[in-house]
């Protein structure tokens, strides 16, 4: 026990030497977590963190057998399902990792937004928490053209019209997205790029800038608290946030594997360019309210085009997200705003109840 110590040690000091980790040490001793009613939602980054590398493991080993061409992608996803030990196990796991992935990065973001730790000096932190949410969102849809199934390529050639309502580029942006006029196989090659090698270096980085202002300026208060006069509480990050954390993960590893067991990810039928689409098409659930909004629009609306007005009105709620921290001025004071908070809810609202009417619509309506 103690020749291994010594190893151990020996170790230590030979990484301390060359990388220097007694800082990284000692600034984890002495980092802090408050301890208030509203401390549950400090878990939530951790846990998107989490699920973020599940799916970077899992996407890992499925690079292993995935063919990214139109004549082969299919083949190789059944592969993987059929033949491959626990490959239908992996894929479940990535599928469902990914769901949860958003969902808890909607609910971080929304956290943060109402207990308004995006105020100073934490707006970096705030910025590149919201791209990270847009590089989450582009990987959804980046992902879900890969295995080439019919349900995949309809929804994706729908998802990309998108970008061709724009006047002027709107030509150019969709050949772009495409790789060509329409959905193809240099549409999955661009799309398996920007899934598996930008994407995840882009969010690496940016997980790492996130991470490192997180440390550096600590976790907010919420300014109930911080106005209340009351004493503060805090809890040592190490052991304590970190082994409830830690809880945490195993409690989603638990829900990844009764949902990759119970409702593994489906393969469905080989995407045919040539055959019609299928009725009552319908996105991934976090598209869902972007979707089902633009289908209720007028065609056109003060002699614009129905679809290019949503599409630049969800554009401009994207902006004005992005640059809360400027805007809410009494936050950045310290002072509270209601009408922030008031915003968030209503937002929040509303992409539950459209989510929710688009699952429910009648596909022939």
């Amino acid at each position: 026990m103690e020749n291994r110590q010594s190893r151990l040690s020996a170790l230590w000091n030979w990484l301390d030497q060359r990388i220097g980790l007694a800082p990284v040490v000692a600034l984890a001793r002495k980092k802090e977590v408050p301890i208030h009613k509203h401390s549950i939602w400090y878990y939530m980054g951790g846990m998107t963190l989490f699920l973020f590398m599940v799916q970077i493991g899992t996407g890992v080993l499925l690079l292993i057998y995935y063919r990214p061409s139109a004549e082969e992608a299919y083949e190789s996803v059944q592969f993987l399902m059929t033949d491959v030990k626990f490959g239908w196990l992996v894929r479940s796991i990535h599928h469902w990792a990914a769901n949860l992935m958003i969902f808890m990065a909607f609910i971080h973001l929304f956290s943060v937004l109402f207990m308004k730790a995006y105020r100073p000096p934490r707006e970096l932190t705030w910025y590149s928490g919201v791209i990270l949410l847009v590089l989450s969102l582009g990987f959804g849809f980046t992902g879900y053209l890969l295995p080439w199934n019919e349900l995949a390529y309809f929804a994706t050639r729908v998802g990309t019209e998108i970008v061709g309502v724009f006047p002027l580029v709107g030509d150019f942006a969709l050949k772009v997205a495409r790789g060509g006029t329409d959905v193809t196989g240099a549409t999955l090659t661009r799309f398996y790029a920007l899934h598996v090698a930008i994407l995840p270096a882009t969010a690496i980085l940016l997980v790492g800038l996130h991470l490192l202002l997180v440390q550096k300026l600590g976790m907010s208060t919420p300014l109930s608290v911080e106005n209340s006069g009351s004493p503060k509480k805090a809890m040592k990050f190490i052991p304590n946030f970190a082994l409830r954390d830690a809880i945490g993960w195993l409690v989603a590893v638990a829900l990844l594997a009764s949902l990759a067991a119970f409702l593994p990810a489906h393969l469905g039928v080989k995407a045919d360019p040539f055959a019609p689409a299928p009725a009552g098409i319908k996105p991934e659930w976090y598209f869902m309210f972007m979707f089902h909004q633009l289908k209720l629009l007028p065609a056109h609306i003060l002699g614009i085009e129905g679809e290019l007005v949503g599409v630049m009105a969800f554009a401009l709620g994207g902006v004005f997200l992005f640059l809360v921290p400027a805007l809410d001025r009494k936050a950045a004071r310290g002072e509270p705003s209601p009408l922030f908070t008031w915003i968030g809810i209503g937002v929040l609202v509303y992409i539950v109840v459209m989510t929710y009417l688009g699952f429910t619509a009648n596909p022939m309506g």
